[in-house]
């Protein structure tokens, strides 16, 4: 909202006839000190909100990297080899492949 220096001049010819130059000084102080708790009150919000906001990002930016830190040490490979070196060979369970001529529950392929 851009005023002309007319219509600056206008509105104070109506301040000091409304309330005479006598207050003039005091409606001015009143009004700085008015802006500037808005202006007080506009930083303060700013500052809430900024905080809210940024809480919830570090706190995911930290679970992040307690994902990857134990991602990092997690090897499932390692387990199963471990598992495979420490068995007997005697317990080792050797799956046997049954031949469908010798597998008397075979049905064959169903048409339908």
């Amino acid at each position: 909202m851009e005023l002309s220096i007319g219509e600056m001049a206008l509105i104070a010819v109506a301040i000091v006839v409304l309330f005479g130059p006598d207050k003039l000084p005091q409606i001015a102080r009143d009004l700085g000190a008015g802006v500037r708790k808005m202006r007080g009150a506009v930083e303060d919000i700013k500052t809430e909100i900024m905080k809210e906001t940024d809480n919830p990002v570090s706190e995911i930016k930290r679970e992040i990297e307690k994902v990857k830190d134990a991602a990092k040490d997690f090897n499932p490979m390692k387990d199963i080899e471990k598992d495979i070196l420490t068995e007997p060979s005697s317990t080792k369970t050797e799956q046997v492949q049954i031949k469908p001529s010798e597998d008397e529950t075979y049905e064959g392929p169903v048409s339908r």
